[in-house]
């Protein structure tokens, strides 16, 4: 097929582009949070896969910490077991964590891996409980009441928070070649598997391998103010202010505080990008407009 002069310019003004980005992310490590739509679409799922096989042949190590929300809550519905939620966490009993293991350390692990690796990439799945790569601690959950004297402790079961990193698998794989595929499940030291917010995971994540980027992918814009524009930059400050106020609150609270914490952590920069955009990563990466809120120390 031969191309037109117009296309073919286009072809190279976007590759020309591209370089000062390959150049500046190159032997860097860069962690993607990979959820919401990009995970449910199948053409996003393709292009995700295509695009993080990309990364690792121009010589980015990208490293992805994945979700599995609907997926759980899909097979929950199908044995028969109600969910419930509380703050926007799910109680997850004994039973539920089975679930939840089959579901982020089998289906959707393996899942991922199998389309990286169709696109040509050499995806290694993972999770918390290899290498002892995570270490958690039940998450504790306090409800305040009027007519309770204190707090009430809310027990959520197998709900976790990250307590240490040990990623020194990761570092094996990212230097062998291989991309890594991290399913957010930790083990404590009393031994029971713990579900952990996959956001959380991929921040503190990024924060021992010392990333250049963390990468949140979501199903928004990215941060936007109280008329609905989109922020395309905030330092801490900016980001407390707009806590303060109730601008950010709900589902992008964790988002949000991760992706503070990793930068004030040493993370170079992170960014929140609306995963629904086809290539979202590579607009994001290697051009001059990108997409979503970057979010930096200053």
């Amino acid at each position: 097929m031969t191309l037109n002069t117009d296309t073919a310019r286009h072809i190279a003004q976007v590759l020309s582009e591209a370089l000062p980005y390959i150049q500046r992310f190159s032997g860097k490590t860069v962690v993607i949070k990979y959820g919401g739509n990009a995970m449910v679409d199948k053409g996003l799922k393709q292009g995700f896969a295509r695009d993080v096989v990309l990364l690792k042949l121009v010589g980015i190590n990208p490293v992805v910490v994945h979700g599995g929300g609907p997926q759980i809550g899909d097979l929950l519905k199908r044995l028969g077991k109600s969910t419930e939620f509380v703050q926007g966490m799910r109680v997850t009993d004994s039973e539920t964590m089975d679930v939840v293991e089959m579901v982020l350390g089998g289906l959707v692990n393996k899942e991922i891996v199998n389309l990286i690796n169709r696109h040509g990439g050499a995806a290694v799945g993972l999770t918390g409980k290899d290498g002892d790569l995570i270490r958690a601690s039940k998450l504790v959950v306090t409800r305040d009441s009027p007519e309770l004297n204190e707090p009430e402790i809310i027990d959520l079961g197998h709900v976790g928070e990250v307590e240490s990193i040990d990623a020194s698998v990761v570092d094996t794989l990212v230097h062998s070649d291989f991309i890594p595929v991290i399913a957010p499940i930790g083990v404590g030291s009393d031994g029971y598997s713990y579900n952990i917010n996959a956001d959380l995971v991929a921040g503190k994540v990024a924060e021992v391998l010392s990333a250049e980027k963390l990468m949140l992918l979501t199903n928004m814009p990215g941060i936007q103010d109280v008329n609905g524009r989109l922020l395309a930059e905030l330092d801490a400050q900016n980001v407390e202010d707009l806590i303060a106020e109730g601008t950010i609150h709900g589902g992008m609270l964790p988002k949000i505080r991760c992706a503070l914490e990793a930068v004030q952590a040493g993370v170079k920069v992170a960014h929140i990008i609306d995963g629904r955009v086809e290539h979202a990563i590579m607009l994001d990466l290697f051009t001059d407009e990108g997409v979503g809120t970057l979010i930096r120390c200053r």
